[in-house]
């Protein structure tokens, strides 16, 4: 007869993945945003009340 389950080897090594850690929609690029960094851009037009 044919192998049963219990009996079967299974090799799990650490180059398995099920998933990515990051998908596209964890990305700026995934919600069509830039990816430059427009920290200037926000320091220069920050509301006068945050002085």
């Amino acid at each position: 007869m044919g192998t049963h389950d219990e009996d079967r080897e299974v090799q799990l090594t650490d180059d398995f993945v099920i998933l990515p850690d990051q998908t596209s929609d964890d990305t700026d690029a995934g919600w069509g945003e830039r990816a430059e960094r427009n920290d200037e851009r926000l320091l220069a037009e920050r509301p006068p009340h945050w002085d």
